[in-house]
């Protein structure tokens, strides 16, 4: 690990101004970037941490309720607002690292976690446009079972590990950012990227742009949710494929409205309006949920080791959303 300088402000002011170095990189709970550090990967001239900030507190509000970006992963998971009201990301939390992540790990830093790429965590390969941009990328020619399907490029095919943005996704959550200038609102369906050709650049931050917290709509009473995590081992495992589903039911047992975003299979958590449209106004049930996954993972590209994710994101669609249909 290479020396860096550190310091601990005392307001996000004063943190912002540090964060707009050239080198500088906001620590929150460390539970991924203090491993990227030591393993060579980041190499930040200036750690500023901000564990001393308030920006912890969950509060409701009138249009729903706001997660401080460094309310750590358990608590949110716990609170009573969330688990009663917003399940889904409650379920989606608890399946993620181990509980001693949780209990470090934190909501800004959850967003914010780069990668698991075989490739990029190892800089003894030099082919990787994410750590230097026009290298090539390994993956593509290499071991990539655990790589994306949809929506990556020849530049690309990582994967982004959270499961809280997968269960965010499907809340229409949206991100609140501070910079130097102002305060902005960023939908989490356009905070991050597509790797295109230019996969370094994972997100819609600015330099020096801190995240504060995350908001969430008001959810209708009626809504039911499921999430879905498939993977290697049932601790401590990244998702191979995961699903976070919600139905809001109707009248004559008739879907209103539905929610699907996956995880494990692309550079983003996907999401496809066509998807749920196919099931509004039908009755819950696997043939209809067949149809909706289909257009879910149209335009699938798989590669040499992750074929099986088409069918297992299929199989797993249609068993989130009978779970979630059947979860009132």
């Amino acid at each position: 690990m290479r020396p860096f300088a550190y310091s601990s402000p005392g307001d996000v002011a004063e943190a912002i101004a540090s964060g707009g170095e050239t080198g500088a990189k906001f620590l929150g709970g460390g539970t991924n970037l203090l491993d990227l550090m030591k393993m060579g990967v980041e190499n930040p001239a200036h750690l500023i941490a901000i564990g001393r900030l308030p920006l912890a507190g969950i509060e409701e509000k009138a249009d729903g309720i706001r997660i401080g970006a460094m309310a750590k992963n358990s608590e949110v998971a716990a609170h009573p607002l969330v688990a009663q009201r917003y399940p889904l990301l409650s379920q989606a939390l608890l399946s993620g690292a181990s509980p001693q992540i949780r209990n470090m790990a934190t909501v800004g830093g959850n967003l914010l976690q780069r990668t698991r790429c075989f490739y990029f965590y190892d800089p003894s390969y030099k082919e990787c446009n994410k750590r230097s941009p026009g290298s090539g990328c390994a993956a593509i020619h290499g071991y990539n079972r655990i790589h994306a399907i949809l929506g990556a490029s020849d530049r690309c095919i990582a994967t982004n590990p959270s499961d809280m943005a997968v269960a965010l996704t499907a809340l229409d959550a949206r991100i609140i950012v501070r910079g130097a200038q102002r305060e902005r609102s960023i939908p989490i369906h356009a905070f991050y990227r597509l790797p295109g050709d230019t996969p370094e650049i994972e997100n819609e931050l600015r330099p020096g742009e801190l995240i504060t917290a995350v908001e969430l709509p008001p959810q209708p009473a009626g809504r039911r949710s499921y999430y879905l995590k498939v993977r290697d081992r049932n601790s401590f495992a990244f998702a191979l494929v995961s699903v976070a589903a919600m139905v809001e039911m109707g009248d004559n047992n008739r879907m209103r409205e539905a929610r699907i975003a996956l995880g494990g299979v692309a550079h983003k958590p996907w999401r496809v309006a066509e998807a749920e449209e196919i099931l509004r106004g039908r009755e819950p049930g696997e043939a209809v949920f067949q149809q909706a996954a289909a257009i879910l993972l149209k335009g699938s590209k798989p590669h040499r080791y992750n074929g099986f994710k088409v069918e297992l994101a299929r199989r797993a669609t249609v068993r989130a959303l009978l779970s979630a249909s059947e979860n009132g």
